[in-house]
């Protein structure tokens, strides 16, 4: 069951046809007390979306608010970086609220958690895909033997699976398929997952950063101890476990609050779970859109993220101008945490740095 102080849903917006899917009439019954309000689609609902608010409101629909839509689009995109195709979403937003999120940037406000329940479809495409493949020609930084999907770009799947089943599935059907694996990155412990007998076949990987920075950005997420303290039940379970040193917040004793979190790992984690370690360490990108909708609710995480005086304007793939630490002292910086995580955890490579 959901963590109440997490999710307590009394409030779903639904479109049209999400009750002719199963997966659709699970969730409505599980919350038949919950007010139902049709609307046409997911992305446009102008009572919840592109709104102003206080951070009573923020959390508020964060915890109370769901939103069910059925996936249009069923396309893999390539990536390279940290999976090698991002598999089409199965939710978007989340119930937790991160202050240097994007996802935001793009529905605006609080943005609570959107579930799309046409999840056999979703299955079915990416079968499809992964036949298509064939075997992996040769070992890269995503992985050494398997094509590798990112599940969870625009969510955080420990949290959807506290609603669902979607999560469940598709940890399923990995199993069975034997050149490719699911990944997604998650900031939540939710311990249901340990039942889900992936073999394998699913990354999970755990994101961290120093404990104190974490509970001024990180909010409404699992502590940092407890996800470093799940690393080992996680393996033992049949997932492959990695950690995303995400995002680098650059700010005056970053480097010792870091070797501080690297001690904590080396001295928590198990022989199995150092000998198969490896990281993503991903530098914070902020945007100015951002910027805005945080000040409306939580200004405290701005003096940590705003820091214009270090970072420069840059046009993402996507088209957007995103706030990232300048060019040049962003390689330094980057090098010299490279180094310190060397010293501190040399067992644990790095899959990828950006």
């Amino acid at each position: 069951m959901a963590d109440r102080a997490l999710l307590d849903i009394d409030r779903i917006f639904l479109e049209p046809a999400v009750p002719s899917f199963p997966r659709g009439r699970e969730i409505l019954a599980r919350y038949p007390e919950a007010e139902r309000v049709e609307v046409p689609s997911h992305w446009n609902i102008p009572s919840l979306h592109g709104n102003e608010g206080s951070v009573e409101d923020w959390v508020r629909i964060k915890r109370s608010t769901l939103v069910l839509g059925v996936k249009k689009g069923l396309t893999m995109r390539p990536n390279g970086r940290s999976a090698h195709f991002i598999a089409p979403s199965i939710s978007n937003g989340c119930a937790m609220a991160c202050a240097y999120c994007y996802v935001p940037r793009r529905k605006g406000f609080s943005n609570p958690i959107s579930l799309f329940v046409n999840i056999e479809a979703v299955a079915a495409a990416i079968t499809r895909h992964a036949a298509k493949q064939g075997p992996l020609t040769e070992p890269d930084q995503v992985d050494e033997a398997a094509w590798v999907y990112d599940l969870g770009e625009n969510g955080d799947l420990s949290v959807d699976a506290m609603i669902c089943d979607n999560v469940r599935d598709l940890v399923a059907l990995f199993r069975g398929l034997p050149n490719a694996k699911a990944s997604f990155a998650t900031k939540w412990v939710n311990r249901e997952l340990l039942d889900y007998d992936p073999q394998g076949r699913t990354r999970i990987r755990f994101s961290l950063m120093p404990a104190r920075i974490a509970k001024i950005v990180d909010v409404r997420t699992a502590p940092i101890a407890d996800r470093i303290a799940a690393i080992d039940d996680f393996l033992a379970a049949g997932y492959e476990v990695h950690v995303n040193f995400s995002p680098v917040i650059l700010y005056e004793g970053w480097e010792a609050d870091w070797a501080e979190l690297f001690a904590e790992i080396d001295d928590r984690l198990s022989e199995a779970a150092k000998r198969q370690l490896k990281c993503e360490i991903i530098m914070l990108t902020h945007n100015a859109g951002l910027h805005a909708v945080n000040l409306g609710w939580h200004p405290k995480a701005e003096a940590l993220l705003w820091r214009p005086d270090i970072q420069e304007t840059k046009r993402s793939e996507g088209g957007g101008d995103n706030l990232r630490y300048r060019t040049g002292w962003k390689g330094k910086w980057l090098t010299r945490f490279r180094a310190l995580l060397a010293e501190r955890l040399p067992y644990c490579t790095v899959r990828y740095a950006f």
